[in-house]
């Protein structure tokens, strides 16, 4: 694992890496991010979230990007402040197309083993986005009292402030 920089402050962390494309090397990074997610409060429901789309994209990397190449790596670039996670993760694939990636919830793919990855980090992260290419993969995670809190403000946006301002 070669660390390319790690920026810690009082509420931020960030840091670039790159990683051998094998399943486990994904572990270390994550207790990074982990601990980075704990010092600034987030809920355990925000961490499991970002644990699971994490480990998600980084097999699609491992697996469908680099064809399972040891030889090859995985960028990851995260950056953890007080209010959201924000995760990029490139790997030396080819890319893929993500809109020609069938529905796991539909039809004959409601059986299958596999192909729920891309339905899970877009269910339980906020911003899931890819590159042109299709091997870049950039995640955001907002914190749930902050993205609860914005959702009630846009839902009562037309309704008057009540209370002391």
């Amino acid at each position: 694992m070669k660390w390319y920089k790690f920026i810690m402050s009082e509420t931020s962390f960030s840091s670039s890496v790159v990683v051998k494309s094998t399943p486990s090397a994904i572990f270390e990074v994550w207790k990074w991010i982990q601990s980075g997610l704990e010092t600034n409060n987030f809920s355990q429901n925000d961490i499991f979230a970002v644990h699971l789309a994490l480990e998600e994209a980084f097999t699609n990397a491992v697996k469908h990007g680099n064809r399972k190449d040891s030889a090859k790596k995985v960028k990851i670039d995260y950056l953890v402040d007080l209010d959201k996670i924000e995760v990029t993760m490139i790997d030396e694939g080819e890319g893929f197309d993500p809109e020609d990636v069938p529905d796991p919830r539909y039809g004959e793919n409601l059986y299958k083993t596999e192909g729920r990855g891309l339905l899970l980090m877009r269910s339980y992260m906020d911003v899931v986005e890819f590159n042109e290419r299709g091997n870049r993969v950039s995640m955001v995670k907002y914190k749930e009292e902050r993205h609860r809190n914005t959702k009630v403000r846009a839902k009562n946006a037309n309704q008057p402030i009540q209370g002391n301002c």
